[in-house]
């Protein structure tokens, strides 16, 4: 738990242990589209909120499209499971909950201690080359006046640097945001196939926008299919692990 006098912050990054899902899903899946069954995603959700202790009925969450676009949420909206396509939130009232879903994309988590915001963030490739992490920095200055140096930001499990091959098109949208390839793709000196660093991307996109304060968990969901849910490594037959915070 993040905990300063001026806010605190509960938050979890959920494995894929625990849940009641059966196999391909096994065992916590929080995917509710893509062929589980719908009671257990329910019972993996409430398992996952009553872990934090946190309000489910607060609990606020989008239909991620791997955009750039990041909204303010306050509560949820009534007889809907997501408020609108998105892929990034940010919240300064008390109480309100994030929550979204991976499966090799990377969360990014941030909080402002001395505004008392949070957000959260959904990269995959195209997200981070359209630099939805520096899209929710800007949008906390934007409406809640935070100072990008008070910001901490956590990057957590995605798919590491040494499993995620990608495309030239994805070599060439790296360097059009970024203006560089070097430190962000590796290629494979036997064959030159290019492999992307999301961590890393998103590291540099966050300095860019002024983060200093930024946590890396370097797990590669695709090497730990056992804790983990993985598109890439399990050949899109998976579930999808959550990630939730709120501010208290």
């Amino acid at each position: 738990m993040w905990d300063r006098p001026q806010a605190t912050v509960t938050h979890g990054i959920f494995t894929r242990q625990g849940g009641v899902s059966r196999v391909p899903y096994a065992s916590l899946n929080l995917g509710g589209s893509i062929g589980d069954d719908p009671q257990a995603v329910r019972t993996n959700h409430e398992r996952m909120y009553a872990a934090l202790n946190v309000d489910e009925s607060r609990v606020c969450s989008v239909w991620q499209v791997h955009s750039a676009d990041v909204i303010v949420v306050t509560e949820p909206v009534p007889g809907r499971r997501w408020i609108t396509q998105a892929d990034a939130m940010i919240a300064d009232r008390p109480g309100t909950v994030l929550s979204m879903r991976f499966a090799d994309c990377t969360p990014v988590l941030f909080r402002d201690p001395m505004r008392g915001v949070i957000g959260m963030a959904h990269a995959g490739w195209r997200g981070t080359v359209q630099g939805v992490a520096a899209a929710t920095v800007r949008a906390m200055q934007e409406n809640f006046g935070s100072n990008p140096a008070d910001i901490e930001a956590a990057i957590g499990p995605a798919i590491g640097p040494d499993r995620y091959q990608v495309g030239e098109e994805v070599v060439d949208a790296v360097r059009e945001h970024f203006g560089i390839v070097e430190g962000l793709v590796r290629r494979d000196p036997a064959d030159c196939t290019a492999y992307l660093d999301l961590w890393a991307a998103n590291r540099l996109d966050l300095e860019r926008a002024g983060v200093e304060k930024i946590e890396v968990a370097g797990i590669c969901t695709a090497q730990h299919t056992d804790e983990w849910f993985s598109h890439r490594a399990e050949h899109g037959r998976t579930g999808r692990f959550g990630a939730v915070l709120s501010l208290s």
